[in-house]
């Protein structure tokens, strides 16, 4: 985010990765995505035009902080509620039933194991906006969720990690 000042007046940028992307959802996800989306709208949205009609009431709108600060609000919540949409827009549902286990692709449940400390570990492929590691869900466009996608079991993939190459056997793919 940039503020800009030119005199009185302050202008605030906010730049998004790129949009129009299409992105893949369980329904559990998008279900999640679509009622934010719909609390901003329902909730936020009135409460912030709320605030600003009663900095408003108060007068002088050229000293006014409480107007100024409502107005930039409402500003970061309607650029907030456009990339939302848009990503509802560029949503796509996965099918569950339709996927191979053969393969490790989105909404796998791999195990592997570290061959450097033999640690096994199981984790689930999400989308980006859906990874949580407390849960063990990861994101295939994480550097261990690219270099799972389309191994299967027994074989090893290679992730470059800030400390060195990591080395990751999958022991089983199952959804």
């Amino acid at each position: 985010m940039e503020t800009l000042s030119r005199g009185f007046l302050h202008f605030t940028t906010i730049q998004y990765p790129s949009m129009s992307q299409i992105a893949y959802y369980t329904a559990e996800g998008l279900k999640r995505l679509k009622d934010e989306l719909h609390q901003l709208k329902t909730v936020e949205r009135p409460r912030i035009s709320q605030q600003i009609a009663e900095a408003r009431d108060k007068g002088d709108l050229s000293e006014n902080a409480e107007y100024d600060a409502a107005k930039e609000a409402q500003g970061l919540l309607e650029a907030r509620i456009a990339k939302m949409e848009d990503l509802v827009a560029n949503a796509r549902l996965v099918d569950e039933s339709q996927l191979d286990n053969s393969k490790v692709f989105i909404l796998s449940r791999v195990k592997i194991r570290n061959l450097n400390t033999k640690a096994e570990v199981e984790y689930t492929l999400v989308a980006e906006n859906e990874a949580n590691l407390a849960e063990k869900k990861i994101s295939v466009d994480s550097p261990i969720g690219k270099g799972l996608l389309g191994k299967k079991v027994g074989d090893v993939a290679e992730i470059q990690a800030p400390a060195g190459p990591v080395k990751l056997e999958i022991l089983g793919i199952s959804r």
